[in-house]
């Protein structure tokens, strides 16, 4: 995937083809029909553009104009300060801290155990087993709102579905009585932006 619409580049994005912390930058680009060059970028073997950015050599960096920035969240925001339209956080004070603050549980909760799961070893099987249990416990939320906790989309939900896509690859599978999860999943996985998000080896996870 190089680039999201027809119209010239004025920003770059180096992105990990299989990292859901860029995959949720991607959302919030596709979504907002941002013109981007998106480049992808081995993690274990960074080129030396990325160490001359980002001085931890991390993944996801965007580069726009004169600006570096890293970090998925801080990304994610900058992009929906930076194209205001559709806005995916509240404008007003108190809901957009509240939206704030769920994305940093979903963090906490959820992408906490992903890196668990993704380092390997003996604490990956609880990891597992602990984002499986949280998911299940999660499902009324899920009921609730159209989207997480919102009438809404929001930076919440860009974060939140490409964890969930991830489900096959890490072998965790939600019992009947998790299916608001499911169908929520579901309906985010149809939206035309999250399926042009998607790189090519994310699309081999659910293929």
């Amino acid at each position: 995937m190089a680039v999201v619409s027809n119209k010239r580049p004025v920003m770059t994005l180096y992105s990990d083809a299989m990292s859901a912390y860029s995959h949720r930058v991607r959302v919030v680009l596709a979504e907002k029909n941002i013109t981007v060059d998106i480049i992808d970028v081995d993690p274990l073997d960074p080129p030396d553009d990325i160490m001359d950015l980002n001085p931890y050599g991390t993944l996801p960096t965007l580069v726009d104009r004169d600006l570096t920035l890293y970090e998925s969240r801080i990304i994610m925001e900058y992009l929906d300060e930076r194209f205001p339209h559709p806005p995916l956080l509240p404008v007003d004070p108190v809901s957009r801290a509240s939206a704030r603050l769920f994305m940093h549980r979903v963090d906490a909760d959820w992408y906490e155990k992903l890196d668990r799961i993704l380092a390997g070893g003996s604490k990956a099987t609880a990891a597992r087993k602990e984002l499986r249990e949280s998911l299940i416990g999660a499902a009324p939320i899920f009921t609730a709102k159209p989207f997480f906790m919102s009438d809404d989309l929001t930076l919440a939900d860009c974060s939140i579905a490409p964890l969930l896509w991830r489900l096959p690859e890490f072998g965790i599978e939600l019992p009947p009585q998790a299916q608001s999860v499911l169908d929520y999943a579901q309906r985010m996985f149809n939206r035309e932006s999250f399926q042009e998000s998607l790189s090519e080896a994310e699309r081999e996870i659910r293929s």
